[in-house]
């Protein structure tokens, strides 16, 4: 846990059963359908880029990473948030999974 957010860390030592169940539900609801990881990753990383959502984009940028997902293949992701969310949208998403790749942050 480590890399996550102080925060979220800080959530999981205040309330450690209700963080398990957050993860058990994450992970059930990932295993329900035929999607797999690096689809589901890029899926996540859409959503929250498409809710301007800052720091799960971001940790969705690099879970996709270590899915196998390239570069490339996120920029992507970003890239087609344009003719659905707006050019604006597409720009400030496209900074975050920058700052991750070229950064790691």
């Amino acid at each position: 846990m480590g890399k996550l957010p102080k925060r979220y860390r800080q959530f999981f030592e205040e309330y450690p059963e209700v963080g398990k169940a957050y993860e058990v539900y994450g992970q059930s609801v990932g295993e329900a359908g035929p999607l797999d990881e690096k689809t589901r990753c890029l899926v996540k990383l859409a959503i929250s880029l498409s809710a301007r959502m800052e720091g799960g984009a971001k940790s969705h940028a690099h879970k996709a990473l270590e899915a196998g997902a390239t570069p490339e293949e996120i920029r992507h992701v970003a890239v087609l948030l344009g003719p659905t969310v707006g050019f604006p949208n597409m720009m400030a998403g496209l900074g975050w999974v920058d700052e991750v790749l070229e950064h790691g942050r």
